[in-house]
């Protein structure tokens, strides 16, 4: 299968180009191009990092359409949602976009009152679900974790196909990474962690930057074992992501697209607010850095 096979690489959660207001078409187009170009492995749209709950519904088909339409590789769309019915509509919508994959997280603001609620969540949506799935672990905006014992239930289901954790837990990751089978994909999500993920056998990367340095990440990845990797990690990515964090991430990785000239403008979304002067500069330097040391 293509996206298991492309979710072993890196993967780029694409941002959302904004132009007063509006999706900005061709700045979208820019930047799958910039990506391809880059060596990446597959495209995420309308997750945390596409502002999808600044999206409507037509909004996010119209994100995953004109991904699939501008791109040669793999695409897995966001379909995040709070009710089992939702969740597949919003499934339903990917698949008929064109999308390879879907990602999904637990149910937000009601949170489960025990983890068989969310097994339940999973399992439904599996059983309806038109796509492949991949299940998104973020608790720092869901207000929950998908318990381990949870993912190693679900894993085992047709159609589960792996996890993105962007938990900056790797004693989490590390525990799901025991639970589940070789063939359920453990995709680390949070930049900080990559290289040292892979190492202790992550099967790749779904990571915000690599929609400004896809390069750097994809380097990353293939020299994760060798000293290169680490030299990466610890003086590329790692300072980039520390520049980047207290922003929020679609915020600052607009800004550092428009840094790096690939996006016209770091325009987002209420109730994002855009990355101040001192932000942007301390961005923009660590990018030069970032870029440095991906030429050596």
């Amino acid at each position: 299968m293509a996206i298991r096979d492309a979710l072993r690489g890196i993967t780029a959660p694409t941002v959302t180009p904004f132009d007063d207001g509006a999706i900005d078409e061709a700045a979208l187009t820019d930047l799958l191009t910039h990506l391809e170009a880059g060596g990446i492995d597959a495209v995420f749209p309308c997750g945390t990092t596409g502002e999808f709950p600044s999206l409507t519904a037509d909004e996010q088909r119209r994100v995953v359409a004109a991904t699939v339409d501008r791109v040669d590789v793999p695409v897995v769309a966001g379909a995040a949602a709070t009710s089992v019915a939702d969740t597949v509509t919003a499934i339903d919508r990917a698949a008929e976009a064109g999308a390879d994959a879907a990602a999904i997280v637990a149910p937000y603001f009601t949170t489960a009152n025990a983890p068989d609620g969310n097994r339940a969540f999973f399992e439904a949506v599996l059983d309806n679900a038109a796509l492949p799935v991949l299940l998104y672990n973020i608790p720092q905006c869901t207000g929950q974790r998908i318990e381990p014992e949870t993912v190693a239930t679900v894993a085992e289901r047709d159609g589960a196909i792996g996890i993105k954790d962007s938990s900056g837990d790797l004693a989490y990751f590390l525990s799901v990474l025991r639970a589940t089978p070789e063939e359920f994909l453990c995709l680390q999500g949070y930049d900080a962690l990559l290289v040292p993920a892979l190492r202790m056998g992550a099967d790749g990367g779904i990571n915000a930057l690599s929609n400004v340095v896809p390069e750097v990440l994809g380097e990353a990845f293939e020299q994760a074992d060798a000293e290169r990797g680490q030299e990466l990690q610890s003086d590329a990515i790692s300072p980039l992501f520390e520049a980047c964090t207290s922003h929020g991430f679609a915020p600052a990785t607009k800004t550092a697209l428009t840094e790096r000239g690939v996006i016209p403008s770091d325009e987002v979304r209420p109730p994002l607010v855009g990355v101040d002067d001192s932000g942007t500069d301390a961005i923009a330097a660590a990018l030069e850095t970032a870029l440095e040391d991906g030429r050596q």
